[in-house]
């Protein structure tokens, strides 16, 4: 069995998707769900589907490694972040290197870096008149959105396309795609 842990910091939409995919799964099970914010909605649907939760500070974030010694201690062997908006920090990126991946709303290397996250991305996209966006899911490194990519899927856009509407496109990419994605990593890390 691989635990799995998701990281986010908001209404957990993709983590809802991969714990439901992972549900009856009997190979790969979601077991911690992580926040950088205790009122985030994802830690109620972590409750909701039994699933442990870990509010995390800043400070117990980038000044210690108690985290990782969390991580050991559950035996996680893979992390996903869905819309965890804190830059991965060194100790965490060396420990977990290619067993950690992030979803983008974009297709990278465009719409990426700090700030470049939600509604902020389809928006530059919109401005830019891209006739296609799409998303990206990839390992992390030490970089916002600058680490290996894993696999990439893209969704025409129309000229009348709102960002809003551009957001719905992409994110119906984000549900089909992660969990999949995600499955074949951590199949991977066994072979």
């Amino acid at each position: 069995m691989a635990n799995i842990a998701i990281f986010a910091s908001g209404t957990g939409t993709n983590a809802r998707k991969i714990i439901e995919y992972f549900k009856e799964n009997a190979n790969i099970h979601v077991s911690l769900v992580v926040s950088n914010k205790a009122t985030a909605p994802v830690l109620a649907l972590a409750e909701e589907h039994g699933i442990e939760q870990m509010v995390l500070s800043r400070r117990r974030f980038y000044e210690t490694e108690e985290l990782l010694e969390s991580l050991k201690e559950r035996d996680i062997r893979f992390i996903v972040l869905a819309g965890f908006l804190w830059l991965i920090p060194e100790y965490l990126v060396r420990a977990f290197g290619r067993r950690m991946v992030n979803i983008h709303p974009a297709l990278l290397p465009k719409y990426g870096g700090k700030g470049m996250y939600g509604m902020h991305v389809h928006r530059a996209v919109k401005a830019a008149g891209e006739a296609v966006s799409g998303i990206t899911i990839h390992y992390v490194n030490e970089r916002y959105d600058e680490g290996g990519i894993v696999f990439q899927a893209a969704c025409p856009i129309d000229p009348e396309d709102t960002p809003e509407d551009i957001a719905r496109k992409v994110l119906q990419l984000e549900h089909q795609h992660f969990a999949p994605v995600v499955e074949e990593l951590v199949r991977n890390l066994n072979e």
